[in-house]
Order: C-alpha cells, then sequence, then structure tokens
C-alpha cells in the first residue's frame, strides 16, 4: 500500500516485506531505537512499527513545520492493525482516472496550477472502471476504451477542517475520439493538452508525486499493451 501525506510517498509493508535495495539511504528499528525528527531525512526505512510508533510518524508528516523526508518506508509489525488505524482517521473517498494514449501521446489535465490526471469521485453503484471511464469523458469531453488497470493511490488531503482519505483507482486507456474535446469548466480545469513522454517528464515536475507514481507504475508494466 502506498500513500501520499503531505505528497511525501509512504509505502506500509507486512511484516516480511519491505523496500527494495536502492529505495533508501537510512533504516530505523524502532523495536530497538526512538524514531525522531532528525532521522526522518531523504529516503528512510522504519522497521518494526507498531500503533504508538506509527501514529508518531502521522504526527510528523502532517506537522506543519518541513521534514527532509523524500519517501516513508514501513515496515509494519501488524500490517492490518496499522492499516486499520490510518483509515480510521480519515473519512475514505472512493475514486478512479485514467492515463489516456493518443498513439505516442497522453493526456494531461491543468488544474489549481497543477499537472494532473483526469479522475472523480466513485458514484453509488458503479465499478471502479465505469467511474474511471464517466469521469474522463466528463472532464475531457473525449471518448475512450479501457486497456487495463496500472495501480491504486491513496493520498491525504483536509477538506471542510476534515482529514480525507482518496483511494483511486487508475487505468490505461486508447482515445476513440477527440474531435469535440474541451476543459471541463465545472471542475475548475483551465487546459487539456495531449503530450509526448518528454514534455510529461518536464509537466510532472508541476504535478503531485501520486500523479508521477501513476506514470512510473504504468512504464513498468508490460502486459498493458501501447495502441498501435
Amino acid at each position: 500500500m502506498i500513500i501520499f501525506i503531505n505528497d511525501i510517498p509512504v509505502s506500509l509493508y507486512k511484516a516480511d516485506e519491505g523496500p527494495v535495495d536502492g529505495h533508501f539511504n537510512h533504516i530505523v528499528d524502532a523495536a530497538i531505537e526512538p524514531i525522531t525528527r532528525a532521522k526522518l531525512v531523504q529516503h528512510v526505512w522504519v522497521k518494526n512499527v507498531r500503533e504508538p510508533e506509527f501514529e508518531m510518524l502521522l504526527e510528523y508528516l502532517n506537522s506543519k513545520v518541513p521534514i527532509g523526508l523524500h519517501s516513508l518506508h514501513i515496515n509494519a509489525f501488524d500490517y492490518t492493525a496499522l492499516k486499520n488505524l490510518l483509515t480510521s482517521k480519515f473519512k475514505v473517498i472512493k475514486a478512479a482516472g485514467g492515463l489516456v494514449r493518443k498513439k505516442d501521446k497522453f493526456l494531461m489535465i491543468y488544474r489549481m496550477k497543477k499537472w494532473d490526471l483526469p479522475k472523480g469521485k466513485k458514484e453509488r453503484g458503479e465499478k471502479y472502471p465505469q467511474t474511471a471511464i464517466r469521469e474522463v469523458e466528463e472532464e475531457c469531453n473525449v471518448t475512450v476504451k479501457l486497456a487495463g488497470k496500472i495501480c491504486t493511490t491513496w493520498h491525504t488531503y483536509t477538506m471542510n477542517r476534515r482529514a480525507m482519505l482518496k483511494k483511486t483507482k487508475w487505468y490505461a486507456m486508447d482515445l476513440i475520439d477527440d474531435s469535440k474535446m474541451k476543459p471541463s469548466g465545472e471542475e475548475d480545469i483551465e487546459e487539456l493538452r495531449w503530450m509526448k513522454t518528454k514534455e510529461v517528464y518536464h509537466a510532472l515536475e508541476h504535478s503531485y508525486k501520486s500523479i508521477r507514481y501513476v506514470f512510473e507504475r504504468y512504464y513498468d508494466l508490460v502486459d498493458i499493451k501501447s495502441p498501435r
């Protein structure tokens, strides 16, 4: 499970799992040493985390005082307990979105001064793929078809002073028709743009880390065939 808290990627692993080499440069073992703010620098792996340590880590991540953390890997002593503790602190919103392809280009949206991907809340009775297609078509006024699932992301935000946790399932999609493409003003989308890989690379510098993660997972997958 990966969750983005204040745009910091936090990976939660089961007791017998952990990050691969090269994804962390510092290890903290919560079973034998305290977790301090000073230790949360760059890419950190914290082992043997129980509920009290997890609460402390969440406080650090949600603090208004910046910390020099780029990514956090948490090895849970009890994975289910930590996941339940996490979801109990937020109102969970279910959503879905799409990475739309047009030959060698991808559809990006510009909203709230950030480059993003089209997505939206799941309605009652909908399945996630249905939500993804509907949201893409409503926000961009294009017609698409599903190609396959990419990944699931979780990210936190605040709405009306309430802590929210959005669970988003992402799908690769192929374009059918964009002849009437236009941004949805109701969704505060200012611009739609088809981008080649190099343009996407630069756009992600002005995006969210969760969106960068979606592209990384997309490029990692070999079973979602690109359109010919």
